[in-house]
């Protein structure tokens, strides 16, 4: 069995069959260095702390601890965000298993949540995989894969209201201006109260909370990577006052916006 990283140049995609990395994003509205990706291969995300908001096949998955997402060959996806999260990615030939019958159903992401024990053995099998895959031990890649795959039900998939994916998506398109509470109920032709108790229930957060995690994203990617004045930055991430803009970027991130500018320049 040969082995490769899924994103080395000149890879000869036919001639690998696994790979398996740890997933250690620290801190908040970071991302890994996959901007938009189509993986010859299966993919695979397991998240044993933190979280991580993939767009997959166009539509948003929220991983969280004990959360599995299974990307299929070819389908397009992108990392939006992640927040202090640890865990496994990688990829997966269909030739590295013993029997391809567990993934036939697997035509679309799959994304699947493993409580409690079974979120620790999941966490567990992951690790000896990583172990396994340094060892180049073949034989129990292909046992710990289809472990794997046994435990993933079709048509359990998580499924997250539309009206949350419609806001995920909205809030974290580049493309689009930070919006209001209100102004997003109303795209969506939903109450306000509708829309919150919907965000808070299946994401954990308020839609408050995923606007602010937006602007710290969006400002500090201008601050890092332009010359744009900081009262720009703050009208551009939806926040006219330049004093309230700075005052709420020093306390989600300890520093001024310009403390942070001079670091990143630095």
């Amino acid at each position: 069995m040969r082995y490769k990283p899924h994103w080395a140049p000149g890879t000869d995609y036919s001639a690998y069959r696994f790979f398996i990395r740890r997933l250690n994003a620290h801190g908040n509205g970071k991302t890994m260095e996959v901007p938009l990706a189509r993986l010859p291969l299966m993919g695979f995300i397991y998240v044993t702390s933190g979280e991580v908001l993939i767009e997959a096949d166009g539509f948003p998955y929220l991983c969280q601890p004990g959360h599995a997402l299974i990307i299929p060959a070819g389908c397009p996806f992108t990392i939006s965000y992640t927040n202090e999260a640890s865990g496994y990615s990688g990829c997966f030939a269909l030739s590295a298993l013993s029997d391809m019958k567990a993934i036939r159903f697997l035509t679309k992401p799959v994304h699947q949540a493993f409580w409690f024990d079974e979120g620790v053995f999941m966490g567990e099998l992951f690790n000896m995989l990583m172990s396994s895959f340094e060892k180049a031990d073949d034989l129990f890649i292909e046992k710990g894969l289809d472990l794997f795959l046994s435990r993933i039900r079709s048509g359990q998939s998580l499924t997250i209201p539309a009206v949350v994916n419609g806001f995920l998506e909205s809030v974290f398109n580049p493309e689009r201006e930070i919006k209001t509470l209100a102004a997003y109920a109303n795209a969506a032709g939903i109450s306000e109260n509708y829309l919150s108790r919907q965000v808070k229930r299946y994401t954990g957060r308020s839609v408050g909370a995923w606007i602010d995690i937006v602007r710290v994203i969006r400002a500090k990617k201008m601050l890092a990577g332009t010359s744009v004045p900081i009262i720009d930055v703050a009208a551009r991430v939806g926040l006219e006052d330049q004093s309230y803009f700075s005052r709420f970027f020093k306390r989600e991130t300890g520093q001024t916006p310009t403390e942070f500018r001079k670091s990143m320049q630095g």
